[in-house]
């Protein structure tokens, strides 16, 4: 019984009341050592390293092993202990200190192992583990202790025995430690930073649970090589941050913060100022023109790259009228030119009345009134049939579109277009007061229109001199208008007898022969004391073939009259097409039954946009839209739809939104990408009409919408939205989720009301509105820089 001397935990070979006392009293006394080596140590931090391979379950048996074996074996053992698990009467004194000054003088004639934790609480798993079983399972569930949790220690048996070989390496770590402390603590630090992520989202009793899973770290160093550790060689986290953990966290929130505030905006600097188009006010282009003696400085001339900035508002700016009063006044700051005003005021144009800007309804033509001149030209020619025959009419030169605006009481919508000239901003009057308009000159270039389109076109002392250079700008009208439609011309040539209007009319008359219009009307307007001309474009190709002379000529067969992006004009015309299931052969159906009727010249052979044949393409089309606006536009939206006047729809494809709001009062500017399937003659053909956004001054839209997929350049579209929008505006965007995400972001950056957001199934709905909020940051915009 040699080895019984040297054991305190044979229950085997004593009775069992004084092994119990024994085991208590020796598992108190290394919780007071623990104790007692948390207050002696210092409160730095210090990663418990452990090198060991076995897995944590080996490591629990063994440990239960140490505590049952018998003093047979004579090998040390190694016990840890829990401080955070420890019972509260294992840290009070009495009795228990006499035992832990005995423990403490042991201790130091040791060369003990001691790990220190800063309270990450890493290995408190294992320690658990190791406690054992039987009275020592009962201390581990007694509760917490009050000393801190960032500290636990690791102790010898309470003899102090150590194996020399042991005692070598904790000496040989020493050194080690000494002169590679950075080392290894840059390892340990490396090692951590992999599940810094997973530790940062735990709280401390989550750690606890977590030690067994982090004993990787205990790789990086030899056996025993961890012992005795430097508090600067293996510190760890605790209550402190890293750097890897700060910048990642700095990006993520710069990273937010991004795209909360979306796209850093800044304002356009540029000559034209709140009237700024890019298309008509590239400078840069224009200086660059060789000639401009055909307007050529009136034309488009878009930039390579679109602007991505912001357009000033005008000093002053206030909401909008309401139609139908804008009609007959808008507000003087909106709009503040006076140019026309002092021009054009004796005409009934445009008048200065206080804080407003008044149109009395006149025009050069229409002194009285531009209803009376309107109900005339139907009394001259009553095949025109405002409201019913002819829908559709392109006004060339339109002022301030008053003949356009008072159209709306016949049922007609009016494509009304001016260049942007020396009469200033006769367009933008014509936005503001809720008419249909964009800048456009005759010039060099086609119209942006398909070709047959429009059911008359009409011309009122426009100033553009149809007879020269071989017609070629009366064969450009030509190409435009439906094969019986009428052009509608009144201008002093028709009425006057002075030598260049008779001059004018002698060349005209000859020019409208060889084309094979038919005149119609001359009549005098007694009121308003001027006279109109009516012509009617031909149904067939016979005039054509019959002529004597082939002047003007007809246009190749090669010549697709609905190419109208950047063509330039040519003095032909093009044949009437005259097969029955060919567009232009025949009229459209009577308004409103154009609308809803799908086209006759759509075909099931032809493919539709949506992978349909062309015929249900158009009527599924129709009927989505009208589900849609019916259900979710008109109600959902949180729109006052009898305050809005103006409409763009950005994606149009057959024009179904604008069908499905033809009873509302407004009118919808429908555009097509020029890289989208050319389904603007379906538009035209239902009494409808399109645009291109270069066109339109700023702001005229009160509702923009725009349904995806878009695959633009997105911060550009959105200035472009910003430029024509409103103050106080809508934006209704359809696309995906990840764009409307996108957008909203951007929009918000913009101090834009995000009104509504809506998903389902990866598809995104977004309705904002536009604030008066413009960027204190100029960007300079060099082409547009006079």
């Amino acid at each position: 019984m040699a080895n019984g001397k040297y054991t305190r935990v044979d229950g085997r070979r004593s009775a069992s009341s004084y092994c119990s006392t024994v085991t208590i009293t020796v598992f108190v006394a290394l919780c007071l050592v623990g104790v007692w080596m948390m207050t002696s140590s210092s409160s730095s931090s210090v990663v418990p390293v452990q090198n060991v391979d076995e897995p944590a379950q080996e490591k629990k048996s063994e440990a239960k092993e140490q505590l049952t074996e018998s003093n047979e074996s004579s090998s040390n053992q190694q016990f840890e202990d829990n401080n955070a698990d420890l019972p509260e009467d294992a840290t009070k004194g009495g009795k228990n200190e006499k035992i832990q000054e005995n423990i403490e003088k042991s201790d130091e004639k040791s060369n003990e192992e001691s790990k220190f934790d800063d309270g990450s609480n890493r290995q408190m798993q294992n320690d658990d583990n190791k406690t054992g079983d039987g009275d020592s399972k009962t201390d581990s569930e007694g509760g917490e202790t009050n000393t801190d949790e960032s500290e636990k220690k690791s102790y010898s048996d309470e003899n102090g025995n150590k194996s020399d070989s042991d005692d070598g390496e904790k000496k040989s770590d020493r050194k080690s430690e000494e002169s590679s402390g950075e080392k290894v603590d840059g390892q340990v630090e490396e090692k951590e930073d992999q599940n810094e992520n997973k530790e940062s989202e735990k709280s401390s009793d989550d750690k606890k649970e977590d030690g067994s899973k982090n004993q990787s770290s205990n790789e990086l160093f030899p056996s025993g090589a961890q012992l005795e550790l430097t508090n600067e060689t293996t510190t760890q986290k605790g209550s402190f941050s890293t750097q890897a953990t700060e910048s990642k966290n700095e990006k993520e929130a710069q990273q937010s913060s991004n795209q909360q505030n979306g796209y850093n905006w800044k304002l356009c600097n540029v000559t034209a100022g709140a009237d700024f188009i890019p298309c008509l006010d590239n400078l840069q282009a224009i200086k660059k023109l060789r000639s401009t003696k055909h307007y050529e400085h009136r034309e488009r001339h878009c930039p390579e790259e679109p602007p991505t900035c912001l357009v000033p508002l005008p000093e002053g700016y206030k909401r909008s009228i309401e139609w139908p009063t804008s009609r007959e006044k808008i507000w003087y700051y909106n709009v503040p030119h006076t140019k026309l005003a002092k021009i054009k005021g004796h005409q009934n144009w445009v008048k200065v009345t206080g804080e407003y800007l008044t149109f009395p309804g006149g025009g050069t033509q229409f002194k009285n009134g531009a209803l009376h001149y309107i109900d005339f030209i139907q009394e001259s020619v009553p095949d025109v049939a405002w409201g019913k025959r002819t829908r559709v009419v392109l006004d060339v030169g339109c002022g301030v579109a008053s003949f356009g605006g008072f159209l709306f009481d016949r049922g007609v919508l009016s494509m009304s277009f001016a260049p942007k000239d020396e009469h200033e901003a006769q367009v933008q009057f014509a936005l503001e007061r809720g008419i249909p308009a964009i800048s456009a000159v005759m010039g060099t270039e086609r119209l942006p229109f398909p070709g047959i389109v429009f059911d008359a076109v009409h011309c009122a002392r426009c100033r553009v001199p149809w007879h020269i250079e071989g017609g070629k700008l009366l064969l450009e009208l030509n190409r435009v208008l439906r094969p019986g439609g009428f052009f509608i011309w009144s201008a002093t040539p028709v009425y006057q007898k002075l030598p260049e209007d008779v001059e004018i009319w002698n060349a005209m008359s000859q020019l409208i022969k060889a084309m094979c219009w038919e005149l119609v009307s001359i009549s005098k307007d007694t009121i308003n004391k001027v006279g109109i001309a009516v012509y009617r474009k031909p149904t067939s190709n016979e005039c054509y073939e019959k002529r004597s002379q082939q002047q003007p000529p007809v246009c190749s067969g090669s010549d697709d009259p609905n190419a109208a992006w950047h063509v330039p004009l040519q003095a032909c015309m093009h044949k009437v097409p005259e097969e029955s299931l060919e567009r232009g052969s025949q009229w459209p159906e009577q308004w409103p039954a154009r609308l809803e009727k799908t086209p006759y010249w759509l075909l099931s052979s032809q493919v539709g946009v949506y992978g349909k044949s062309a015929p249900e393409d158009f009527t599924a089309d129709y009927e989505h839209w009208k589900r849609v606006v019916s259900k979710s536009y008109l109600n959902g939206m949180g729109i006052n739809w009898s305050t809005v006047r103006n409409v763009m729809d950005m994606r149009s494809v057959y024009g179904g939104f604008a069908a499905a709001m033809k009873d509302i009062s407004v009118w919808v500017m429908n555009v097509i990408s020029i890289d989208s399937p050319d389904t603007l003659p379906i538009i035209y053909e239902r009494g409808l009409f399109e645009h291109e956004l270069c066109y339109l001054p700023l702001p005229s839209a009160e509702v923009a919408m725009l349904s995806g997929p878009c695959r633009c350049n997105l911060v550009a579209v959105v200035a472009e939205v910003d430029r024509i929008l409103r103050p106080e505006g809508k934006l209704i965007v359809r696309d995906d989720v990840e764009t409307i995400n996108e957008l909203e972001s951007m929009v918000k950056g913009m101090q834009w009301e995000v009104r509504m957001t809506y998903s389902k199934d990866k598809e995104g709905l977004l309705c904002v509105e536009k604030s008066m909020w413009r960027p204190k940051e100029l960007e300079t915009i060099k082409y547009a820089i006079a």
